[in-house]
């Protein structure tokens, strides 16, 4: 108390415990058994409530933080373990930890000592805050679970005691934008049925072979080694390998007529496919091998020479730029002076100042509360304002994987009729846009699309589709609802080239509006850019005569295009209109 002129006992690190696993930041984002931290065991526990978020929407958002918290953004004073609590506790259940834990660096460094013995106090606690047991120690296991469960979320606090660079901020990509690494196949032995039927389950969209054998059949034995063979050099996404003795299991024998072993059968997509007898390797192989191919069949359009869509997609496109926030505000008149949206702007300006990492999120589930029971009374073209606020904030994956967590916000602003979008005023179409892609940047976000609460895609689906096909006045609005929809059609499109199901099925409205808007358009290069970007991820190696494959056939988009590379002003575009061109032309 006497250096710095006020009383301070302590710097104090923080840790959230949920689900039986305590989460910190020092090293990097840490899971632990609660406890066992090199920090020791807590001085107190706050319990700060209960959430409803799924254990994966969790998992996704704290992967995400992964690229903020980062080992070399750690900084005792700005970027603490403290931040990270923070962050977790406003996203699962809108509570800050305790004000005066918060505020305790920020009120030492205002004293004169705590400026100048700043570096000295932060490099020697690294050993502490940074410990190397940290990383050495084992971390509790990342949980895995489908579906809704409470979890209690505590927070424990232990006494503790030159400024790295803060975490750059990082390009968002797409969850699936890299080949995922297959586990390695295995032969699974099953005797119960619930168990057989959850592994023909997991092959409902791939492939699994049963091989039926007893303990009294020597030519099954023989088969063995093939068969551990096939099984280990098989990515199991491929196909599933069980192995079932039917003198153990008489119901699962029983319920496919096994008379005589070995017999096999095998399953595609879900369904029967093959069935054979007899101890003769090299059926087995070929067996195998057909089955592979037909459940992973080479993607069509895979040798045509379209270098812009024959790749994965690893980024969506996104607006990233931050407009005047004074206007902004202003526009929003006694509603730019709320609390809740006084700190969303507070937490921007932060943000573009002092970097990503060193933000502390606002209270967003106050901004939630706030904007479901105003938004309506803002006027009409005054809203832009406000999503546009949004649209800047939601570019960290923090802000955008709440709003896909907690969909009020959405439902709130994204709920009109597409006659509603066409005409609602060019401001508000541009930014909701924007802000539709800038969701994007969330893994949460990206992996909701399938499941997606209250029809908020549905919502998104139905802007999109309005604003892309425009007056030919409005290129901007075209241009960003293009965007929204080929950030759709690039999830689906990296799925379709790493061999798997579509995530999700694109509307027809959205398809129709883009087949509508590339064959309309006539004067604006990027308007046409962007919808073509669009169509081809729509089309390519999408199902043959499908939707907006049979659509553009219909239209004669071929001749169309054709036409369209006459043009002078779209000389520019001329190699992306080929491509299209070939696409749905198969050749």
């Amino acid at each position: 108390m006497g250096l710095v002129g006020q009383q301070i006992d302590a710097i104090y690190h923080t840790s959230v415990v949920f689900n039986n696993v305590e989460h910190f930041f020092g090293q990097g984002i840490h899971r632990k058994v609660p406890g066992t931290t090199h920090h020791g065991r807590p001085m107190k526990v706050v319990k700060l409530g209960t959430t409803d978020l799924p254990l994966d929407v969790i998992e996704e958002f704290l992967q995400s933080l992964e690229s903020i918290y980062t080992p070399e953004s750690y900084d005792l004073f700005v970027h603490n373990c403290n931040n990270f609590s923070q962050d977790l506790a406003m996203f699962m259940v809108g509570k800050s930890i305790p004000d005066e834990i918060r505020s305790l660096p920020e009120t030492f460094l205002r004293t004169p000592i705590g400026q100048m013995l700043r570096g000295q106090i932060d490099q020697s606690m690294r050993t502490m805050t940074q410990a190397p047991d940290a990383v050495a120690g084992a971390n509790a296991p990342r949980p895995r679970a489908n579906g809704t469960a409470s979890h209690a979320l505590t927070k424990s606090t232990a006494n503790g005691t030159t400024k790295t660079p803060s975490a750059p901020h990082t390009k968002p990509t797409f969850v699936n934008a890299y080949n995922q690494q297959s586990q390695p196949g295995q032969v699974y032995n099953v005797t119960a049925s619930s168990v057989l039927n959850n592994l023909l389950a997991r092959a409902s969209n791939s492939s699994a072979i049963i091989f039926f054998t007893s303990a009294t059949c020597p030519p099954c034995k023989l088969l063995y080694p093939t068969y551990d063979e096939l099984a280990e050099s098989t990515p199991e996404d491929k196909c599933i390998f069980i192995k079932v003795d039917v003198s153990q299991a008489y119901d699962i024998g029983s319920r496919y007529s096994i008379r005589a072993t070995p017999t096999f059968i095998t399953f595609l997509k879900g369904q029967k496919c093959d069935e054979w007898k007899g101890a003769d390797n090299a059926a087995l192989r070929g067996n195998v091998r057909l089955l592979i191919q037909m459940a992973s069949p080479t993607y069509r359009h895979r040798d045509l020479n379209v270098p812009t869509f024959n790749r994965l997609v690893e980024s969506p496109i996104t607006f990233t730029k931050t407009p005047p926030l004074d206007k902004l505000t202003a526009k929003l008149g006694q509603c730019g002076t709320e609390h809740s949206v006084a700190a969303l702007v507070t937490y921007i300006r932060t943000r573009d100042a002092e970097g990503m990492a060193n933000a502390a999120l606002p209270d967003l589930h106050a901004l939630s509360t706030f904007i479901s029971t105003k938004y309506a009374s803002i006027p009409v073209d005054l809203r832009f304002a406000l999503i546009d606020l949004l649209r800047t904030a939601a570019i960290d994956p923090r802000v955008s994987s709440f709003l896909a967590s907690t969909p009020t916000i959405l439902m709130t602003v994204l709920s009109r009729s597409s006659a509603a979008w066409q005409s609602a005023p060019y401001p508000l179409r541009l930014t909701a846009c924007q802000l539709a892609c800038n969701l994007f940047t969330s893994p949460v976000f990206q992996d909701s699309l399938a499941t997606m609460p209250n029809k908020v895609r549905d919502l998104i689906e139905e802007l999109a589709a309005a604003c892309v096909v425009g007056d030919q006045g409005t290129p901007k609005v075209q241009q960003a609802a293009a965007a929204v929809i080929y950030n759709f059609a690039a999830l689906n499109h990296n799925e379709r080239l790493q061999g798997r199901p579509d995530r999700f099925v694109v509307s027809e409205d959205v398809e129709a509006a883009v087949v509508s808007s590339v064959y309309e358009e006539s004067k604006d290069l990027e308007s046409l850019r962007g919808a073509l970007l669009a169509l081809g991820m729509l089309v390519f190696t999408g199902e043959e005569g499908g939707g907006c494959e049979g659509l553009c056939e219909a239209m004669e988009m071929g001749e169309c295009l054709k036409g369209k590379e006459g043009v002078e002003a779209f000389k520019d575009t001329k190699g992306l209109i080929g491509e299209v061109r070939r696409i749905l032309a198969g050749k």
